[in-house]
């Protein structure tokens, strides 16, 4: 239920301020324009937000509570202030997944949360980081590049809140406080439709699109310009050529239909492929979900009534004729694993689970209560060695049923460590919720249900018809698979606002260190770390500018923690002499190039070279060779996603070189120069003079050459 703003404010201490949620971020968030992130994000903490009584493993919390006026409730925005040094996980992942492995680490992250509606009134337990249920979780490094981690509108767990308010809202707190970049992994979907390939192909964008993300990089080499192309080939398909293709597949029919109703409505403007979707999906946000299954029906598709059969069988949920259950306490893994839209297929999910779950039965056999979560890692680690398969299903593991056992964890309360723990259950009816909805099958008739049979009766159901055969199935056009997958392999998308404010009123500068006191690895592709953006004063000088380049990297990086500007290579002694909103280049000294927390991509040295041109991690399922230690895509290697991976992996390039080595020591020694000169030899060895190659070429007996 709703959450009344009066029953909120009294168990607070004192009356807080209440901000309307559809202009947070504009009339009520006054924000300065000027400044970087770190200075605002300490200015809205300050003016905008409360503390809380609690912390999250030592880390301090606040809260801004938003009304939403159209639903009497109260939605409770926390944000987290991360002390990285003190962080389980230093590193970010989705900096290194996105291109920005080079990016220095930041000394602070701020993650800004709104928990699942029944949490409102509830304090944030220790594992919030890890949970996937958030309606929404963003993070934002000190110098203001940050990501979009996880959206769950009304489809996702809301009852009050949709998708598209909760970017809305979002995407203000990003601008307000000062964001630079913000990346988000798109794997949002509309049932079983892939939005950034539907929206893609009808708009040019991904759903994202819509808020300014625009293509940052694609997974499995996938370039813009690739993405680019495959967007322009699909959205121009000719509808008439697509029906000529069909005319011998099995959905030719249903195409036809569809093609047609939509076309007449449109009263003839739809041409191509993109065309069309975008007009379908324009219907579809305008009718409810109630009454889009009772679409009036034009007169060509009445014709083919009496082709219809007298009765026919529909399969309606449980749901939709009785009234929902009461929520459960526990939930199956295989019902989690079908609602996270991994990467990773459910069945691979599920093993991973069953394997952390025998390590865990296994210690409790010795006796021991729980295990932190390094010791189930390394465990699991015997038997699957994708880390990042095991890292995601971790996450998710909690108050979950996996088979018989029950699989929960906690925060020590001394050494903050997490840990898992394992209990048996004796009747898994009552603990875990069903598999699937059961199905009930009535018997009607089509006069009844004519509707819901037809092209144009359920909007989504005719998206889905075309998503899966024109846009995964178009029959002999490698191409258009191709391009389908292009542009489903293109998840990362990113928005940027600008950097400058064209304030007269002072000097900005985005000042950079020097390359060459950076020990950067050779072998990365991504760019140099960005540059930090200092404001002075007019009239400021340059010891004034030195010193806040100082204050500044200090304040953001922990390798920069005592660093000192000796030099700026624009400016010599005359601060006129450079304009404002130009890039500086600072040499100094102080550089801690020996700390762990020096780059986002960690402290690792391993090395990407795959077949399909990708040099960097893209958060994609990978293998390592065990001659050369590159790391390719399993994909790329022919190994499916719900494979173990084998024990021992050679490259295609290492069994290539071995082969050569081969060829080139079974090459005789000796060649003939007169072909007419026959003659019997005894052995083999005489020649190729090598005893270990030769039984697998030639036999005991003599040759005749």
């Amino acid at each position: 239920m709703p959450i009344p703003i009066i029953e909120t404010c009294r168990k607070r201490k004192r009356k807080p301020n209440v901000y309307s949620l559809q202009r947070f971020g504009e009339e009520e968030f006054p924000m300065n324009r000027n400044g970087a992130f770190r200075d605002k994000i300490r200015v809205f903490l300050r003016d905008f937000a409360e503390v809380e009584d609690y912390s999250i493993r030592g880390m301090p919390v606040w809260c801004t509570l938003l009304s939403h006026e159209s639903k009497s409730s109260v939605i409770p925005l926390y944000t987290i202030e991360e002390d990285v040094i003190r962080s389980s996980e230093p590193y970010c992942d989705h900096c290194r997944c996105t291109g920005w492995s080079n990016h220095f680490v930041s000394k602070r992250k701020h993650h800004f949360i709104i928990p699942i509606d029944a949490e409102w009134s509830m304090p944030l337990d220790d594992d919030v980081f890890d949970l996937q249920t958030h309606l929404l979780h963003g993070v934002i490094h000190s110098n203001g590049f940050g990501h979009l981690i996880c959206i769950n509108g009304m489809e996702g767990g809301s009852k009050y809140l949709s998708g598209r308010e909760i970017v809305d809202l979002w995407d203000r707190i990003c601008s307000n406080l000062g964001a630079r970049m913000i990346t988000v992994e798109d794997f949002s979907k509309k049932r079983s439709l892939e939005l950034r390939l539907l929206y893609g192909v009808a708009y040019g964008h991904s759903w994202f699109g819509r808020w300014g993300y625009k293509f940052c990089r694609g997974s499995y080499g996938v370039t813009k310009n690739d993405y680019e192309n495959a967007i322009e080939l699909l959205g121009s398909l000719e509808l008439d050529q697509i029906e000529f293709d069909f005319v011998h597949h099995q959905q030719s029919k249903e195409i036809k239909q569809v093609f047609r109703y939509y076309r007449a409505m449109s009263e003839g403007h739809l041409k191509t492929f993109k065309d069309l979707l975008r007009f379908m999906l324009i219907i579809k946000s305008h009718v409810s979900p109630r009454t889009s299954k009772l679409l009036p029906l034009t007169p060509p598709l009445l014709t083919d009534f009496s082709q219809q059969k007298r009765s026919t069988r529909v399969f309606l949920k449980k749901s939709d004729i009785a009234d929902s259950e009461k929520p459960l306490k526990y939930r199956s893994y295989s019902n989690v694993a079908a609602s996270l839209g991994s990467r990773w297929p459910e069945r691979r999910l599920e093993f991973a689970a069953e394997v952390i779950v025998e390590s865990l039965k296994e210690m409790k056999a010795m006796k021991q209560s729980g295990m932190t979560r390094q010791d189930v890692r390394d465990a699991a680690r015997l038997h699957i060695g994708d880390t990042g398969l095991l890292d995601y299903v971790l996450k998710s593991m909690n108050n979950v049923v996996v088979g018989n056992v029950l699989v929960q964890r906690y925060v020590d309360p001394v050494t903050r460590i997490l840990h898992y723990t394992i209990q048996e259950l004796d009747d898994m009816t009552k603990a875990i919720e069903p598999r699937k909805e059961e199905l009930v099958v009535h018997e009607i008739t089509p006069l009844r249900f004519f509707a819901a049979l037809k092209a144009g009766a359920d909007v989504h159901g005719d998206l889905l018809l075309l998503y899966n055969n024109v846009l995964l199935n178009y029959p002999d056009s490698e191409l258009v698979r191709s391009a389908s997958q292009t542009v489903l392999d293109s998840k990362h998308f990113v928005k940027e606002w600008p950097l400058w404010n064209n304030n007269e009123k002072v000097l900005q500068f985005v000042c950079r260190i020097n390359p060459s006191l950076i020990d950067l690895r050779v072998d990365q592709t991504t760019e140099l770390p960005p540059g930090e953006l200092v404001t002075v004063p007019l009239q400021a000088t340059v010891f004034d500018l030195k010193q806040a380049i100082e204050e500044t990297f200090r304040d953001t990086y922990y390798i920069l923690s005592n660093f000192v500007v000796n030099e700026i290579d624009e400016v010599k002694e005359d601060m006129s002499l450079i304009q404002t909103c130009s890039v500086l280049t600072v040499n100094g000294f102080g550089i801690d190039l020996e700390s762990k927390l020096k780059c986002q991509g960690g402290c690792d040295t391993w090395m990407v070279k795959c077949v399909c041109r990708a040099r960097d991690d893209d958060g994609e399922r990978m293998i390592a060779c065990d001659v050369c230690e590159t790391w390719q895509h399993t994909r790329c290697c022919g190994i499916d996603d719900s494979d173990t991976l084998p024990p021992l992996f050679v490259c295609s390039n290492c069994c290539d070189e071995f082969a050569e080595q081969q060829r080139k020591v079974l090459q005789p020694k000796y060649e003939f120069p007169n072909p007419e000169n026959m003659f019997l030899i005894e052995s083999a060895d005489d020649y190729f003079g090598d005893d270990r190659c030769l039984g697998m070429i030639f036999p005991e007996e003599n040759f005749l050459l």
